[in-house]
């Protein structure tokens, strides 16, 4: 998710640079610093799309897990028989755990396909409204430059805290999106409850798995 989100915010931060404007004041350059990556996780909206993409798959998870766990036995049938199996035996435990094994693999690739490209597109939906935030506050507020630190395009050494606008642009995309919800949005604080990237996507291969 981490990787994702930092994409988008490379997006994003392009956007930001060629529609916040240039406004100065005198021969000063006003310059703020935003973590798109922070900001999306923590919005209201971020942590509902990662309780929703949660909830959505954890009943696939839970099948891919007892998959995981058909495998791991028969692993451990075959460890423990290895000495006792008859060749006929053997043969058939070793091409069942092949076929469960694979079975698995192509279950839990379509699992994390279709949970990547779920994750992606609310990171993506969200990501477009808080542009609109983004690029507001800083017109308002004759900023010239805004840099997202989560980039690696746009690498940050050092920068004053009060150049950091990401705690003030959740609060407005909270605010903005909670007014266009008819103030039925999340009551939830935006900067204590755990991020997308907190949510557990599909099993990972067993151990010893055939790809």
């Amino acid at each position: 998710m981490k990787k994702r989100i930092a994409a988008i915010g490379a997006g994003l931060a392009a956007l930001v640079l060629s529609t916040s404007g240039w406004s100065q004041t005198g021969n000063t350059t006003k310059i703020a610093v935003i973590n798109i990556q922070v900001a999306i996780a923590q919005s209201n909206d971020g942590q509902e799309a990662a309780r929703t993409l949660g909830t959505r798959f954890a009943p696939k998870r839970a099948e891919l897990e007892k998959q995981q766990k058909e495998i791991a036995d028969l692993q451990q049938q075959l460890r423990n028989q290895e000495k006792t199996l008859t060749e006929e035996a053997r043969t058939r435990l070793l091409r069942t755990l092949d076929d469960k094994t694979r079975a698995f693999s192509r279950a839990n690739e379509d699992a994390t396909t279709e949970y990547q490209q779920a994750e992606q597109d609310a990171i993506n939906a969200i990501g477009v409204k808080m542009l609109n935030v983004i690029t507001d506050y800083a017109q308002k507020n004759a900023y010239s430059l805004v840099i997202d630190v989560a980039s690696p395009q746009t690498p940050v050494l050092y920068a004053e805290a009060n150049t950091d606008i990401t705690e003030a642009i959740i609060n407005l995309y909270n605010e903005a999106t909670s007014k266009a919800a008819g103030g039925t949005g999340s009551s939830q604080s935006a900067t204590s409850a755990d991020p997308p990237a907190a949510t557990t996507p599909p099993a990972a291969n067993p151990e010893g798995s055939t790809p």
